[in-house]
């Protein structure tokens, strides 16, 4: 089981329709079987997409706009910790992030995801993408929180150029790096591609309506296009939840062999 704190799954959309095992809402909107905004639904489809046999628990965290509080998401956090053993939650995946303000040692949302470590659960988490400044200059120090956490599984975004082979892909120029602000915590411990990534949306999400020439297909199969840090760690998430079906790995070890 993959916990997803996002802005929430659909449950209408072929991609995950069979795979998604519980809602749990957080945002206080009582609705946490619909996904307003797409970007919950993108990411579980990618998931799904590397590892089919995975099952989704979504917990809706962000709302319609894509905006939410950190108190949801650490609520999210710590439900997924307390009833990890119920729902086999053994990861979290959290496309999402705010900017560094403080030692990770401080900063709440890093010890939520230092908690779910210490209970076993590997967190991936987005790098951020503040990998540029509108001028083309590279930015670094941009990861975002949690993903400055020493506990997370930190994931930046790859450029594949629409190809398989490996040979041509290259750091996608959005993707923040690190040394994280603050602590200097070498980030992000791996990248997965993130470029032009497509994968579900409801057909009447925000994003859909914001993006339509990113649009593919209609009704239940409705993909687009997205990319960014969030769908790299959707992919290292789905990476991760393979990695039991080869041996059962603790979160330290699971980050040693992803990264090898």
């Amino acid at each position: 089981i993959v916990a997803v704190i996002d802005t929430g799954v659909d449950a209408r959309h072929r991609a995950v329709r069979g795979g998604l095992a519980l809602s749990v809402d957080f945002t206080g909107a009582g609705n946490g079987q619909r996904d307003e905004n797409g970007h919950g639904t993108h990411v579980a489809g990618i998931i799904r997409a590397v590892a089919p046999d995975a099952h989704i628990v979504s917990l809706k965290a962000m709302g319609a706009d894509g905006s939410g509080s950190t108190s949801s998401v650490i609520a999210a956090i710590e439900w997924a910790i307390e009833h990890r053993l119920a729902w086999n939650i053994k990861i979290i995946n959290v496309s999402l992030g705010h900017p560094v303000m403080e030692s990770a040692q401080d900063d709440p949302l890093c010890q939520a995801v230092q908690r779910a470590t210490d209970a076993g659960i590997l967190v991936t988490v987005a790098a951020g993408n503040v990998g540029k400044l509108a001028d083309g200059r590279p930015v670094i120090g941009g990861i975002s929180s949690p993903g400055n956490s020493p506990a997370a599984l930190t994931v930046g975004a790859l450029n594949t150029r629409q190809t398989a082979a490996r040979s041509d892909d290259v750091m996608a120029t959005y993707s923040s790096r690190g040394p994280t602000m603050i602590d200097g915590v070498l980030k992000p411990e791996l990248v997965a591609p993130g470029n032009r990534i497509l994968s579900a949306v409801p057909k009447d999400a925000y994003l859909a309506n914001l993006l339509p020439e990113r649009v593919v297909g209609r009704g239940p199969e409705t993909a687009m296009e997205l990319s960014g840090t969030s769908m790299s760690a959707a992919v290292a998430a789905g990476a991760a939840a393979l990695l039991p079906d080869a041996r059962p790995t603790k979160p330290g070890e699971a980050k040693v062999v992803l990264q090898f």
